[in-house]
């Protein structure tokens, strides 16, 4: 996950229907801050694109599906890219299913064929996948990724020969609220992570330290815009939401290279910074 970025898709909000008013209705019943903007929303996404274009990845483009609502931006979700291919995830989050469809489509598109899927009584979303080495897949195991969901990834990596681990995530403010494993931790590099560490449970903290990373704590007063959601390049290079100011210092000060985009409209209204907004495909 920290890998030098390539290759990346994402889905502006143009393709997610924000722009369509019927779609745009929908905003509380998916857990956003307030009706959406699209022009600024629209705006702060093309930022990020020139972001990931200027860092030398590849930045492709999820096309217009009737069946995406709101949450598609969040590109992240809904498919896992391994070395064998997609595997498509059964989102948590019912209005998000289609979404594993719409990835499998343009993947084909690509080239890129469908590796395996998490299929009912499973659910699992991507969010809660973290790679902690090339070998070991940590999932967080909460109200959107269930623990039928990671047996069956379970199942279809170890053949690869990947390791499959699970970590509780809290309650937080409960099943309205999405906490993403990835919302509380993030890969900076091979062995750094920036973490949320009082909302991490202390087998997870105690896996991390056990295997030799380095945590490095957000600035707990930007915990709700999102500072813990940070997209790493490569080469020490990250991409970080400009409004976490004191977080992005701490990773300055750390020796990594910190890019930023306004992210008011495109993360923090709809819950999801700039590793939700992106689904990789290629790192080297």
């Amino acid at each position: 996950m920290s890998g030098e970025l390539q290759r990346v898709m994402v889905c502006p909000p143009v393709s997610a229907g924000w722009n369509v008013s019927a779609k745009a209705a929908a905003w509380q019943e998916l857990g956003f801050q307030h009706a959406p903007d699209f022009v600024a929303a629209q705006a702060q996404h093309e930022t990020l694109c020139g972001l990931l274009g200027e860092s030398g990845a590849e930045v492709l483009m999820l096309p217009t599906t009737e069946s995406l609502t709101l949450d598609a931006v969040y590109a992240h979700d809904a498919s896992l890219a391994t070395d064998y291919g997609l595997v498509l995830m059964n989102p948590g989050k019912k209005n998000r299913v289609a979404e594993a469809r719409a990835h499998a489509d343009y993947g084909g598109q690509l080239g890129i064929p469908v590796f395996g899927e998490v299929e009912l009584p499973g659910t699992c979303e991507s969010g809660d996948v973290v790679w902690l080495d090339a070998e070991t897949l940590l999932i967080g195991n909460g109200y959107r990724t269930n623990q039928a969901g990671i047996g069956q990834m379970r199942d279809l990596l170890s053949a690869k020969g990947v390791e499959v681990l699970s970590a509780p995530l809290p309650y937080g403010a409960g099943p309205s609220t999405c906490l993403h494993l990835m919302s509380l931790m993030s890969v900076l590099d091979e062995r750094t992570m920036l973490v949320d560490l009082p909302w991490l449970a202390v087998e997870t903290v105690e896996l991390l330290r056990a295997r030799g990373f380095r945590l490095i704590e957000i600035e707990y007063s930007e915990r709700d815009s999102m500072a813990c959601n940070v997209l790493a390049l490569g080469q020490k290079r990250l991409i970080a939401i400009e409004e976490n100011g004191k977080t992005n210092q701490q990773l300055r000060d750390a020796g990594f290279e910190v890019r930023t985009f306004p992210g008011s409209e495109i993360c923090i209204n709809g819950g999801g910074g700039p590793t939700c907004l992106t689904r990789p495909l290629l790192r080297k």
